[in-house]
C-alpha cells in the first residue's frame, strides 16, 4: 500500500507516494492526484529514498558530547531555560527554528515562547528567504496574504519571473509553466535576473539588470503604465489609497529606458493577464520590502490582482515557510496572522491560549538574535532543524556566538553539522518519513506529511520534545497534546476564533486529521483582492511610495559583485541531499561562476581554484568560466559546509546587512574580489570508503588547502589541491594493506595510483601540477566494476575507458545518470531536439530540470557543425 505524503524540499509542496517493500526497501514517486505537482517530481524529490538511511543520524540525546537519556536531557534543558528566565528575564532566552518544521511543531514552539515564556524571541530561518515578502504583503494588503494560486501561472498571457531561477529552485512549478507555454504558444515569458540562469532558456526576453535594480525597474514600469493609458482608475478609486504618492516617487526615479526594458514595459502594459513571480533575488536585499511593493504597485495600478491569471506571486524557498507564517513563526508576528503590536490581537491570542504571559513586543529577528547571543544578552538558545553556522550571514561570527553562549540546545536529525558541534545538548529529532503533520505550500495549500518509517533509536517528533520541555517548565496542562492532530485542530480553531471574516487566515474544521486531503485556505481555489476586500483598517489596498537606493557596493579593493544561491540538485546545507550519490553527480564541488574576461584579468583559467574574498574573509572554490555571468559579477552556491569542503562556507563572506522593514539579510549584492589559488599539486580520487579527512589527510594537506568530498555510486569522490606537495598521500587514502599499482610521469608532474582488494577497486588517486584531466564519472563507475583480469586495472591508471568502452561524460541528467558525451553522441546521430534526446536516452523526461542544459548541448553541436 502506498503512503501519501509531501516532499520536504522547496515551497512547491509536491505530493509524494511512498511504497515500502517487505524487505524495507522504499520507492518514491510523484502523486498524480496532488494538485501541486500532478505526479511530477524534481531530481531531489525523486532521490528522496536515497536520503533516509541511518548513516550520520543523531539517534540518542547527548549532553556535552556524551550519551544521555531523554529525562536527563529534557530536565537539563527545562531547568537551564527556567533559571535564565528567573535570573535575567524572558528575553534572555531564544528559539531559532526552521521552515523544515511541520506546522504542528512550529505552533507549539511559538505558543511556548510567546504565550508562556512571555518573549517573542523566536525567529526562523525563513527570515532569510521570504520575510521581505511578508513585510511587503502586510504594507500593501494589511495581512500576509498570497493573492493567487499556481493555476494563475498557467492561465496568464504574460509571466514575469523576477529574481527567481525557477528551473533549478522550483523545478516542478517551472515544468507546469513550460507545459502551459507549450499548450498556449502565445504566452510570453520575461525573466529579470543579473544572471542568465537556466530559467532564461524559456524566456522571450531576459532583462539582465544590475544587482538590486528591481525598484528602479518597476518604478519605471509604473510610470510607463501611467503615461500610456494602462492604469485601472476605477479599481484604484474603489479599492486603494496612496497611488498619487507612489507615482510621484516612481517619477523621481525616471531615467533613460533601454530598448529591452521598453519592450518589457510595452508588453506588460498591453497584456491583461499578467503574473509576476518573484523569489530570493527580490527578497534577499536591503531593499527587499521596497522591491516587493514596487511589484505590487504595478498590479494594484492595473487591477491585475486576484483574477485568474493575474497577480503578484511570491514563491517560498522552504517546504513549510508558509506554515511558519501562519503560526506566527517570525519574531514580529503572532499566531493565525495576528499582529504582536496590536493589543486586541494579543488579548485574543492570550485568552484563546489561556496564556499567563503573552509577549508584548516583537522579538529579535535572526541577525539581531545572533548578535544578542554574541554579546551575552541571550543566555540560552534552542536551535531546531536548521544549520545557522552555515546559512546565516557572517556565519563565522554566528559560530563564534554559539561557542560563547552559556547554553546551546540543538534539535536535529544529523549527528554532525557545523552548528551541532557547538551544542551543549543535542536532541535527536524525527526526520522526513517519520514525521506526522502538515505543511503549507506557496499557494496556501495545506498538505499532510505522513510517516512510513518507524522512529529510529530514541528519536522523537519536534512537537513532542517541545511539549515535554514545556511540561517540565510548569506548563503541562497547556501542552498535553496526545498527537499532532490535536495540535492542528487547535491551530485551526485559533484561526477561526473571533474572526468573522476580519482576518485572511482561516481553516475550516477538517474532521479526521488522518484523512485530510490537500486544500487551500480559506476556501478552495480562493483568490484575494479582485474586488478589493483588503485587510487594512479601511479595507483598501495601500500603494507604497518607494524609491531606488544606490545599489553598487563595489570599490577599488573589491571590484566584483558577489551573488549567492542554490544549485539544481542540492538543498540548503546538504545535510539531506549530500547523502544521495546521484544528487552529487551534476555538481560535486563548490564553485564560482565568473565571466571569462573577468577570469582572464585575474589570471584564472577554467577549472583552476579561485580565492573569493570579501571584507569578512575568503573561501576556496573551483572556477567555472561562463558567459551566463555578467561582467563584473560572480556567483557562488550556498550549500557547501565543513563536512563536504575545506573552506567553502560562502555565508562567512556575507555581511549581515538587512532590510529595515523585514530584517531579511542581503545575500545577493556583496563587494568581492577574486584571485587564482596557486597550487603545487591538484588531486582527484575515488574511494570505496569515506576518507578520514581528519586526521589522516590533515598532516598531508595544510589548513589553507582545498578539498571537496561528495558521495558517489559505490563510495566517495574527492577533489583537493595543495600549496605544497603532500607526503605519501596514497598510503593515507588507501591504507597499508591494499594492492597498489602506480604510474609516475616525473617530467609532466603527474602521478596515478590504483589500489585493489581482490577483484574490487579500493580507490584511485590522480595527481597533477594542473587541474586533473580525468573522466570523473567514468572513474566513479570503476568503484562498482570487477577486475578479474589484472590487465583491466591498467585502464584505471589511464583515467579513461579502454577500447570499445563509453565515457558518459559529465552528468547532465541526474534522474537517469545521462552524461554530456552521451547526449552529444545522440545529437551526432540525428537527435536535434530535446524531445528527441528524451526519446533516445530518457534524459529530461522525468523532472525536466536538465532540459535547458540538454538544449545548450544541442545548440553547441549545431554551431560546431556549421563552422
Amino acid at each position: 500500500m502506498s503512503v501519501r505524503t509531501t516532499c520536504p524540499y522547496c515551497g512547491v509542496g509536491c505530493g509524494v507516494l511512498v511504497d515500502t517493500g517487505p524487505d524495507g526497501a522504499v520507492a518514491v514517486r510523484g502523486d498524480p492526484d496532488h494538485p501541486a505537482n500532478y505526479g511530477r517530481l524534481c531530481s531531489k524529490g525523486a532521490a528522496l529514498a536515497e536520503t533516509i538511511d541511518l548513516d550520520d543520524r543523531l539517534l540518542h540525546p547527548r549532553i556535552a558530547g556524551r550519551a544521555a537519556g531523554w529525562d536527563e536531557a529534557l530536565d537539563l534543558v527545562a531547568a537551564t531555560f527556567a533559571r535564565a528566565i528567573a535570573d535575567h528575564g524572558p528575553d534572555a532566552v531564544a528559539f531559532y527554528v526552521s521552515g523544515q518544521l511541520l506546522t504542528e511543531d512550529y505552533y507549539v514552539a511559538n505558543k511556548l515562547m510567546k504565550g508562556f515564556i512571555g518573549s517573542a524571541n523566536i525567529d526562523t530561518n525563513s527570515r532569510l528567504c521570504m520575510s521581505s515578502s511578508v513585510a511587503g504583503h502586510r504594507r500593501a494588503f494589511g495581512a500576509d496574504t498570497v493573492p493567487g494560486t499556481y493555476e494563475d501561472l498557467e492561465l496568464a498571457d504574460l509571466v514575469v519571473l523576477v529574481g527567481t531561477n525557477l528551473a533549478w529552485c522550483h523545478p516542478v512549478l517551472y515544468q507546469r509553466l513550460a507545459a502551459a507555454r507549450q499548450a498556449r504558444p502565445q504566452m510570453r515569458i520575461v525573466t529579470v535576473d543579473p544572471r542568465r540562469t537556466m530559467t532564461t532558456e524559456i524566456a522571450d526576453l531576459h532583462l539582465g539588470i544590475a544587482a538590486d535594480g528591481d525598484v528602479a525597474l518597476f518604478n519605471g514600469l509604473l510610470v510607463h503604465l501611467a503615461d500610456h493609458g494602462a492604469i485601472d482608475h476605477e479599481y484604484i478609486a474603489a479599492h486603494t489609497t496612496g497611488f498619487d504618492a507612489a507615482l510621484a516617487a516612481a517619477r523621481a526615479d525616471a531615467g533613460p529606458v533601454p530598448a529591452d526594458v521598453a519592450a518589457f514595459y510595452d508588453l506588460f502594459a498591453r497584456t491583461d493577464r499578467v503574473v509576476t513571480v518573484y523569489s530570493q533575488g527580490v527578497n534577499q536585499s536591503t531593499a527587499g520590502t521596497d522591491k516587493v511593493n514596487a511589484i505590487i504597485n504595478c498590479h494594484l495600478a492595473t487591477g491585475r490582482i486576484g483574477r485568474p491569471g493575474a497577480g503578484p506571486f511570491s514563491v517560498t524557498g522552504q517546504p513549510n515557510a508558509m506554515g511558519g507564517r501562519e503560526v506566527g513563526g517570525l519574531a514580529n508576528m503572532l499566531a493565525a496572522h495576528m499582529d504582536i503590536e496590536n493589543p486586541a490581537h494579543r488579548d485574543r491570542v492570550a485568552r484563546f491560549w489561556q496564556a499567563p504571559a503573552i509577549a508584548a513586543k516583537p522579538g529579535l529577528k535572526a541577525v539581531d538574535m545572533f548578535r544578542a547571543v554574541a554579546d551575552g544578552r541571550i543566555k540560552a538558545l534552542w536551535i531546531m532543524a536548521t544549520n545557522p553556522a552555515v546559512s546565516m550571514p557572517e556565519a563565522g561570527l554566528v559560530e563564534a556566538a554559539l561557542q560563547a553562549c552559556p547554553f546551546v540546545v540543538v534539535s536535529d536529525i544529523v549527528a554532525a553539522t557545523d552548528t551541532l558541534r557547538h551544542a551543549d545538548v543535542a536532541l535527536p529529532a524525527a526526520g522526513w518519513g517519520e514525521k506526522d503533520g502538515t505543511v503549507t505550500n506557496s499557494e496556501r495549500r495545506i498538505s499532510r506529511q505522513r510517516p512510513f518509517l518507524a522512529l529510529p533509536g530514541a528519536a522523537r517528533p519536534d512537537w513532542r520534545i517541545i511539549c515535554d520541555v514545556a511540561a517540565r517548565m510548569g506548563f503541562g496542562s497547556a501542552f498535553a497534546y496526545r498527537n499532532p492532530g490535536e495540535i492542528f485542530a487547535e491551530h485551526a480553531a485559533l484561526s477561526r476564533f473571533e474572526n468573522a471574516g476580519t482576518r485572511d487566515f482561516a481553516i475550516a474544521d477538517q474532521g479526521d486529521f488522518d484523512a485530510i486531503e490537500p486544500f487551500h485556505w480559506p476556501a478552495p481555489d480562493r483568490r484575494f483582492f479582485a474586488a478589493g476586500g483588503f485587510f487594512t483598517p479601511d479595507g483598501r489596498g495601500r500603494f507604497q511610495a518607494v524609491t531606488a537606493a544606490a545599489a553598487d557596493r563595489t570599490d577599488g579593493a573589491f571590484p566584483l559583485t558577489l551573488n549567492t544561491g542554490r544549485v539544481r540538485d542540492h538543498w540548503h546545507t546538504m545535510t539531506r541531499t549530500g547523502k544521495s550519490p546521484r544528487l552529487s553527480q551534476h555538481l560535486a564541488e563548490p564553485y564560482v561562476e565568473i565571466h571569462p574576461d573577468d577570469a582572464a584579468a585575474a589570471g584564472i583559467g577554467d577549472a583552476d581554484l579561485a580565492r573569493v574574498e570579501t571584507a569578512l574573509g575568503a573561501i576556496l572554490v573551483r572556477a567555472l568560466l561562463t558567459r551566463r555571468q555578467a561582467r563584473g559579477t560572480i556567483f557562488v552556491p550556498m550549500h557547501w559546509n565543513d563536512q563536504f569542503a575545506a573552506r567553502a562556507r560562502v555565508d562567512t563572506l556575507i555581511p549581515a546587512l538587512t532590510d529595515p522593514y523585514s530584517g531579511q539579510p542581503a545575500s545577493k549584492n556583496v563587494a568581492a574580489r577574486i584571485g587564482r589559488f596557486a597550487a603545487a599539486v591538484y588531486g582527484f580520487a575515488v574511494l570505496r570508503d569515506r576518507p578520514a579527512l581528519s586526521p589522516a589527510l590533515s598532516p598531508a594537506l595544510s589548513p589553507a588547502d582545498y578539498w571537496a568530498l561528495a558521495r558517489c555510486a559505490g563510495g566517495w569522490r574527492l577533489e583537493f589541491a595543495c600549496a605544497t606537495p603532500p607526503d605519501d598521500l596514497a598510503a593515507a587514502l588507501f591504507g597499508p594493506d591494499a594492492a597498489t599499482i602506480a604510474y609516475h610521469d616525473r617530467a609532466g608532474g603527474r602521478q596515478r595510483f590504483a589500489a585493489f582488494a581482490g577483484d574490487r577497486l579500493v580507490g584511485a588517486l590522480f595527481l597533477a601540477a594542473e587541474p586533473v584531466a580525468v573522466s570523473r564519472d567514468w572513474a566513479v563507475d570503476q568503484l562498482q566494476a570487477r577486475f578479474d583480469d589484472p590487465r583491466a586495472r591498467l585502464a584505471v591508471i589511464a583515467g579513461r575507458p579502454g577500447p570499445g568502452l563509453v565515457d558518459r561524460g559529465a552528468t547532465v541528467c541526474s534522474c537517469f545518470g545521462i552524461g554530456a558525451n552521451q547526449i552529444a553522441a545522440a545529437v551526432g546521430q540525428g537527435c536535434t531536439t530535446v524531445a528527441a534526446i528524451g526519446e533516445a536516452l530518457r534524459a529530461g523526461t522525468n523532472c525536466g530540470s536538465c532540459r535547458s542544459e540538454i538544449g545548450r548541448i544541442i545548440d553547441a553541436h549545431r554551431l560546431e557543425a556549421a563552422e
